[in-house]
This record gives structure tokens, sequence and C-alpha cells, in this order.
């Protein structure tokens, strides 16, 4: 399939369930010329905005905003890792790739962790359960972060053919430094 083709979204939630269940750069490898970075965009807006609607986001402005903001963060991200992965690690893959690869498994995570938010909502009238559950979701929501970090490693490896641990390593945390930053800027203009 060549990488200017459109995945269907079905498609691409039984390549996330692969990748899910059997992480490893060989499977990211098996999937990531699969799709483009529209894919991409249309499966994180699609996971943003399934987050968006069972975060409860206050209002239809909330709600744009969020996927808005949900897009702008990961081609921000995803655009670090593609270009420090290219002159820091001497990367060899595409924009395309990474993005898509990291949608892949990034999508479901956000709607993983919009489920979480929501449990936590629902029990957070209830005396002491709340607190029980938010410290539940707390667990949860690190098991979600260090589930994310690994993918991302794998994904990074795939993507850019970075098979050097420490440079994929180092890609990843200046691309999340600088997309803080980016963000930062961001949010301080608008």
């Amino acid at each position: 399939m060549s990488m200017t083709q459109q995945v269907s979204i079905p498609e691409m939630v039984r390549q996330s369930q692969e990748i899910i269940s059997n992480p490893s750069v060989s499977t990211f490898e098996r999937y990531e010329r699969h799709g483009n970075m529209t894919s991409a965009a249309i499966y994180i807006a699609i996971a943003a905005a399934i987050s968006g609607v069972i975060g409860l986001t206050g209002g239809l402005g909330g709600f744009l905003s969020a996927i808005i903001g949900t897009l702008i963060g990961f081609f921000v991200f995803t655009g670090l890792v593609y270009y420090l992965g290219k002159q820091i690690a001497g990367g060899t893959g595409s924009w395309d790739e990474v993005a898509y690869t990291f949608a892949l498994f990034s999508a479901p995570l956000y709607v993983i962790g919009a489920l979480l938010g929501l449990i936590v909502w629902v029990f957070g009238f209830i005396p002491l359960l709340n607190v029980l559950v938010a410290l539940a979701a707390l667990v949860v929501g690190l098991i979600i972060l260090l589930a994310q970090a690994y993918f991302a490693y794998l994904a990074v490896q795939s993507s850019m053919n970075i098979h050097d641990q420490s440079k994929a390593i180092i890609t990843l945390v200046l691309s999340v430094i600088g997309s803080f930053i980016v963000q930062a800027v961001i949010g301080a203009i608008l």
C-alpha cells in the first residue's frame, strides 16, 4: 500500500489492537507505511472528539478547542520526533511514517485516558469511594503514561529507523521538551 493512500478507521483500529497487544519494533514496521499524515490526523481527531464527549468538556467551544489542541500537540510532537530524529540521530524515516505509527497507539490511549477521567468524575461525588477511585486512577494513569513512553520508544525506532537505543531516547526526550515549549508559546500567544 502506498503511503499516500487513506486507511479506513476499522483497519487502523485493527492495527492499533495489534500494536498494543504485540508491541515490538517489527510490529510497528509492519504498519509504518500503511498510512500517511492525513490518516493520522483523522484518527487522532476522532480519538480527540470521542475523548471530548467522554470527558464532558464545557460547550462546543471547549470541545472544538480540545480537538484542535490535541491535533496541534500531536503534530508538533511528531514533527519534532521527525526533525530531531533526522538531525540528531541520523534517522531515515518520513514524517508520514512517524505520524502514522504514533497515531496507532496515541489515539486509543487518549480514549482510555478520557474513560478513566469519566470514571473518576462519576465516583467523585461519593465520599470515601472518590478517594479510592482517584488513587486507582492515578496508578492507571501512570501505567498509561509508561505505556505511551514505551510505545513511543518502539515507534521512533521503527518509523525513523533509529536502532541505537540512546539516540532513540534522546530524540524522544528532546521532542517532549520541545513540544512543551512550543505549546507554551502557542498558549501564551492565544
